[in-house]
């Protein structure tokens, strides 16, 4: 497997033609689950330079809605692919958009929170992620936000587990995800990006930047030929078949704000 290079070795014109920058949120945009002030301001210049920013994230439909109202984002991707949504230009009203429809999303939560009593029942650490906002389409299981994290073994138990009850699933640095249907951050993302925007990624993908993490975010690594891992990335590198091309100097929210300074600093010369 190759070592993603330097972030600060891409070459100017490829950082210049950047049309807009998609990001996971937890451990990548955010530090300790906080938005520290660097990257709140690297959104803001983004935003005030055309660059237009849109989150790709496992957190759940509620908190993607209310992010939307307090950052800068042209729109958001939640619950791995379960959901995507943005502010319609016409009225400034969210509206989002499900994989399933609403009875279905209903029926599948039932079954979902078996699941998720059985996996904490048999191991032992894990806890079902506390989530302060509406999750609609997916399962959280919490190995590292606030518990002590588990060892890999465990995690990968967890994984076989979901699997086992026919889920996909995803990992990131804090929660292991499963859910019921094939679709993910990227799947999803191609969608919006086509419905929103009018903009075919498959055919764009090098006019577009994804930052990551973890695990979770290996689909968009693979994707995009121009992928950053945030530093912290270093530690799963191992479980990223494809890694992005480049890697930030810095962790976490920090490592975004050297992306932005990037871009920008290639758009200013």
């Amino acid at each position: 497997m190759s070592e993603p290079a330097p972030l600060r070795t891409m070459p100017h014109e490829v950082a210049r033609a950047m049309r807009g920058v998609l990001t996971d949120i937890d451990d990548t945009l955010t530090t300790g689950g906080v938005l520290p002030p660097h990257a709140r301001a690297s959104l803001d210049a983004l935003g005030a330079a055309g660059i237009p920013v849109v989150a790709i994230t496992g957190r759940p439909a509620g908190l993607c809605e209310r992010l939307l109202g307090e950052w800068p984002l042209a729109a958001i991707v939640g619950e791995n692919g379960g959901v995507w949504m943005r502010r319609e230009p016409s009225t400034g009203a969210i509206a989002a958009h499900y994989e399933h429809d609403a009875d279905e999303r209903a029926r599948q939560r039932v079954a979902l929170a078996a699941i998720g009593e059985r996996i904490v029942a048999a191991v032992p650490g894990a806890a079902l992620a506390v989530d302060e906002h509406r999750r609609e389409t997916d399962l959280a299981i919490d190995w590292s936000e606030r518990v002590t994290p588990l060892a890999r073994r465990d995690v990968d138990r967890i994984v076989a587990m979901l699997r086992a009850e026919g889920l996909s699933t995803a990992v990131s640095s804090i929660h292991v995800h499963g859910w019921y249907g094939e679709h993910d951050k990227l799947a999803t993302t191609r969608r919006l990006f086509a419905s929103a925007f009018g903009v075919d990624l498959g055919a764009e993908r090098e006019h577009y930047v994804y930052v990551g993490d973890a695990p979770n975010d290996a689909s968009m690594f693979a994707f995009f030929p121009h992928a950053i891992g945030v530093a912290n990335l270093r530690r799963f590198l191992d479980l990223v078949p494809t890694p992005p091309a480049y890697i930030t100097d810095a962790e976490a929210g920090e490592g975004f704000a050297e992306v932005a300074e990037l871009l920008l600093s290639a758009r200013r010369r």
